[in-house]
C-alpha cells in the first residue's frame, strides 16, 4: 500500500515517511504544494495524510478537489484542536482526523483501520494470476500490468472464475459445463472448446502473448 504525505513541515514529513516505511508501507512526501490534486493523480496513493495548514490553499481545499476524482482515504493531520476544524475535515471529504503531536502507534492504528475499511472487500475480490495479471472477479475482467483492461463475457468470467478457484488443479470439462448449466446457460462440449479458445485468444492478444490457461488433454483446463 502506498501512502502520500502532504505536510509542509518537511522535517515532520520525512519522519512520517520513515515511520510508514518501518511499518512496511510505501511512502512519499510532497515538497511543493501548488498542485496537490495533480500530484495525487500522478502518484496514485492508496491513502493520503493531509495537513490542514498548507501554502496557498489549505488541506480542506485540496481534499475537496481530490474528492471530485476519487474516494481515496484521507487522514487529516493538524495542530488545530477546535471542533470546527474537525467538522470541516469531514465536510471536505476527509475520513479521519489526528491531532499533532501524535503518538506514532495511534497513527499506525488509524492508517491500518482506514486501509482495511477501504480495501479489504475489494482485495478479496481481486486475485493475482502471475506477476502481471490480476483477476477482478467482481467486475468480470482481467487487468494486465494495471494498465490494460481485458473485459470478459459472463460465460468467460464463470469459466475463468472456476479455474481461479482451483488454481494449479485440472478442472474437468464436465465440471465447467455443469457450472454454466447451473446459470441456465446450456453449453455443449464443442461450444465449451470455442469459449475457452476465444478467452485464450483474447488474453494472448491483449497482453502481447501471455498464455495462462492450459489444457490437460482428454480431461480439462487449468491455471498455473
Amino acid at each position: 500500500m502506498k501512502i502520500l504525505i502532504v505536510e509542509d513541515d518537511l522535517v515532520l514529513a520525512r519522519e512520517i515517511c520513515r515511520l510508514c516505511e518501518k511499518w512496511m508501507f510505501q511512502a512519499e512526501y510532497l515538497e511543493t504544494f501548488d498542485e496537490v490534486d495533480g500530484e495525487w493523480q500522478r502518484r496514485r496513493p492508496d491513502l493520503i495524510l493531509m495537513d490542514i495548514n498548507l501554502p496557498s490553499y489549505d488541506g480542506f481545499y485540496w481534499c475537496g478537489r481530490i474528492r471530485r476524482l476519487s474516494q481515496v482515504p484521507v487522514l487529516f493531520l493538524s495542530s488545530r484542536d477546535q471542533n470546527g476544524d474537525k467538522v470541516m475535515a469531514m465536510v471536505s471529504g476527509g475520513d479521519d482526523y489526528i491531532e499533532k503531536p501524535f503518538d506514532p502507534e495511534l497513527l499506525l492504528v488509524k492508517i491500518r483501520s482506514m486501509l482495511r475499511r477501504a480495501y479489504e472487500y475489494t482485495q478479496t475480490e481481486r486475485e493475482s494470476i502471475g506477476e502481471d495479471l490480476v483477476y477482478d472477479r467482481n467486475q468480470g475482467r482481467l487487468l494486465y500490468r494495471e494498465q490494460t483492461v481485458i473485459e470478459m463475457t459472463k460465460s468467460e468470467n464463470r469459466i475463468f472464475g472456476m479455474l481461479a478457484d482451483h488454481r494449479g488443479q485440472v478442472v474437468e470439462r464436465e465440471t465447467l459445463m455443469q457450472q454454466l448449466w447451473n446459470t441456465d446457460e446450456y453449453v455443449t462440449d464443442a461450444s465449451l472448446t470455442v469459449l475457452v479458445s476465444r478467452l485464450r485468444a483474447k488474453i494472448h492478444n491483449e497482453t502481447g502473448g501471455l498464455d495462462c490457461i492450459h489444457t490437460k488433454k482428454g480431461k480439462g483446463y487449468f491455471l498455473e
